[in-house]
């Protein structure tokens, strides 16, 4: 089908990434619209207007450029996910859904009437600068972002790589905005990383959902398989979205074939229901999926489907709460229209929008970390008290638990993958109680 005849639905993360980055590609016929049936008589008002911009003001205007700043605003009073792409910004749309991309690494969204960073993509100049999900950007250089559509603020943020940036942010907790100088980078993102750690528990790692992550889902499953794990560990933090069709092909890996995965219902009443598909061996694993408020979109979807048919325990912070769907339109000048045309519903029939997917263990690592700083006080004030010494082996070494959770291939400042680990090591355990008879 000629690309100018169709049209691209997604379901977004928010994930706009300094660049565009968001979506789920289902194929559906699209015909341009045709004006004659329509009654377009409130459209005199906006040609007066045109008119008299065009004749008095202070300098001289572009008709293109009134154009579309026209329809900018008119999509960004619908919603802060609608919005109008440039010819070349459609281009770099199809290109980021390949997985490579020019800018910060920086997946953002409008939370609460503000720009807010729904998660920082590994291993970028974001993420290597210190930015964290819930940031509010306040400031792109010189300019506040509070009047700043979402796609105005994106372009703010792109450039050419070597060139930088400064964004002025305001997080939670802190009172003083925080400021960041931060270098433009080509963004290469990994989908999907796995290892096995805690001895036998396989660890994946899902960053966004590209067009190739069931595949590399699939195959680093298989590779974990082979090292003979007994329970696995699905991490969507910091996850903003991607393609529907990913979430998808992500969820029947774990599902039976014929359960609902998610549904989307849009303005005419239409419910399209996306099922598991046989697809060769259904995981059987104790399984934990980690979720934080940078999970949105289509990491709800996975999350939501997981939990509802009892798959996997959730753990972690509610999640972002995006449950929109966009449809992306090509318009006859090459540019396109992202456009909000659906809601996607969990297998229970739930909305998330707005709310978010609750975790069945809440483990808050701001929470925990206040309590530690409770309990180090209460240490320094019992200081005078002999601590009792470690047990030692012949040799002289530590022989402790926390010796072993050291070695067990989870950073020690991730409390929420320490907390998974530790009740997979339990699962068993429970598993094999029987009731009294």
């Amino acid at each position: 089908m000629k690309q100018e005849r169709q049209s691209t639905v997604w379901v977004s993360g928010l994930t706009v990434v300094t660049i565009l980055l968001v979506g789920i590609l289902i194929g559906k016929g699209w015909d341009r619209t045709g004006y004659a049936s329509e009654n377009y008589e409130e459209l005199q008002i906006f040609a007066e207007v045109l008119s008299q911009v065009k004749k008095h003001y202070v300098e001289e205007t572009k008709m293109q450029d009134l154009v579309h700043g026209a329809v900018r605003g008119m999509l960004a009073g619908l919603d802060p996910h609608s919005s109008y792409m440039t010819l070349d910004m459609y281009k770099e749309m199809q290109v980021e859904t390949k997985g490579e991309f020019g800018g910060l690494g920086i997946q953002i969204g409008i939370k609460e009437h503000r720009l807010t960073v729904i998660a920082p993509i590994e291993d970028t100049p974001a993420f290597a600068a210190g930015i964290q999900a819930g940031d509010v950007i306040a400031k792109v250089g010189e300019t506040p972002t509070k009047d700043l559509t979402l796609m105005e603020a994106v372009q703010k943020m792109r450039g050419p790589k070597g060139t930088a940036v400064t964004l002025t942010v305001i997080r939670e907790g802190i009172k003083k905005p925080l400021v960041y100088e931060i270098t433009r980078d080509t963004i290469k993102i990994q989908s999907v990383r796995g290892k096995v750690i805690g001895g036998n528990t396989g660890y994946i790692r899902i960053t966004q959902f590209q067009e190739q992550t069931p595949d590399d889902l699939s195959n680093t499953l298989d590779t974990l398989k082979e090292q003979h794990i007994q329970s696995v560990i699905l991490d969507l933090r910091n996850n903003p979205g991607g393609l529907l069709t990913a979430a998808v092909g992500v969820s029947e890996q774990f599902l039976k074939s014929g359960k609902l995965i998610v549904s989307i219902k849009g303005r005419n009443g239409r419910k399209d229901e996306y099922r598991a598909r046989a697809n060769g061996e259904t995981l059987e694993y104790p399984m934990i999926v980690l979720i934080n408020h940078g999970s949105a979109s289509a990491s709800e979807i996975v999350a939501a489907a997981m939990q509802d048919w009892g798959k996997a325990v959730i753990l972690g912070t509610t999640s972002f709460g995006k449950g929109s769907v966009q449809t992306i339109l090509p318009l006859s000048d090459g540019s396109g229209l992202r456009l909000t045309t659906a809601k996607y519903y969990t297998p229970e029939g739930e909305s998330i929008h707005n709310i978010g997917v609750k975790p069945d263990i809440v483990v808050d690592p701001k929470a925990t970390a206040a309590v530690q700083e409770t309990d180090t006080a209460d240490e320094k004030a019992q200081a005078a008290v002999p601590v009792p010494q470690k047990p030692v082996d012949k040799d002289g070494k530590e022989n402790s638990e926390e010796k072993d959770e050291a070695d067990n291939g989870v950073p020690p400042d991730d409390i929420q993958l320490q907390k998974a680990l530790e009740l997979l090591k339990t699962w068993k355990v429970f598993k094999q109680l029987r009731p009294a008879a």
